[in-house]
């Protein structure tokens, strides 16, 4: 592969990683890449998981910080010490990224996730609490989904059909009354991931068992992300809805 190629591929690695969804605990509170980065999986003709979630190094990124506050908690029982180790595992993310002068969105925006979860923490001295605000934001996500197709505007339709720059005529055409039926499957998804995270977790918060409520939220996140991005990509992807829309051109090979 020519020189000018690897290094075209490697800088859309790298813009694909930095807009890529984030990880546990730090994607629940992060403005959601999910509907940047993941999302923008769903327009390719094949679907790529590595792309979708960041590659190696996001998923680094996204699990290290939550799994290194519950190892250390559950070795010290002492809530600072696993703050900061957390804090630590996070900041040295950016550190990394503006050494190799590479983008550091996903690894600052995982910052800002790991920082409510100190502050929270910190400021009630539960440790649970370090998880708080990503339960929440599940709360506003499956809310918000849910809403979306009950209204009939589900938001996996609305997302896919602006970054195609296509029109929103599958909301009232009947003769996309299957597309429509596909981008509202397909939310229905996402608000039952959302609802599945809480059934699982909220009782270990509830418990304050630090331990299970961080390996579930680990188990729960980037890995059922990616899964539940997998299945929406059979679902609305090129191929699944080019029949449900015979005027939709092929996506060009990247």
């Amino acid at each position: 592969m020519p020189a000018d190629a690897r290094d075209a591929r490697s800088d859309e690695a790298d813009a694909a990683s930095a807009a890529a969804p984030a990880g546990v605990p730090a994607e629940d509170v992060r403005p959601d890449a999910a509907a940047t980065g993941g999302v923008r999986s769903l327009l390719g003709e094949e679907f790529s998981l590595a792309d979708a979630v960041g590659g190696v190094r996001g998923l680094v990124e996204s699990v290290l910080p939550g799994l290194v506050f519950v190892v250390v908690f559950v070795a010290t029982r002492d809530l600072v010490p696993s703050l900061v180790a957390a804090s630590v595992a996070a900041l040295g993310a950016v550190v990394l990224r503006l050494a190799q002068r590479t983008p550091v969105t996903q690894a600052l925006s995982g910052v800002l996730g790991i920082v409510v979860g100190v502050v929270w923490a910190l400021t009630t001295g539960r440790a649970e609490d370090f998880f708080a605000g990503g339960l929440l934001v599940n709360v506003a996500y499956l809310v918000g989904t849910g809403v979306s197709a009950l209204v009939g505007w589900p938001v996996v339709g609305v997302l896919v059909t602006l970054l195609r720059g296509e029109t929103m005529r599958w909301r009232t055409d009947p003769a996309l009354t299957g597309l429509r039926r596909r981008y509202a499957w397909a939310t229905w998804l996402w608000a039952a991931m959302f609802a599945l995270r809480l059934v699982v977790q909220v009782p270990f918060y509830l418990a304050g068992d630090v331990a299970s409520l961080g390996t579930a939220k680990l188990a729960m996140g980037l890995p059922l992300f990616a899964v539940v991005l997998w299945l929406t990509w059979l679902l609305v992807g090129p191929r699944a809805t080019r029949a449900e829309h015979p005027d939709r051109r092929p996506t060009p090979p990247r």
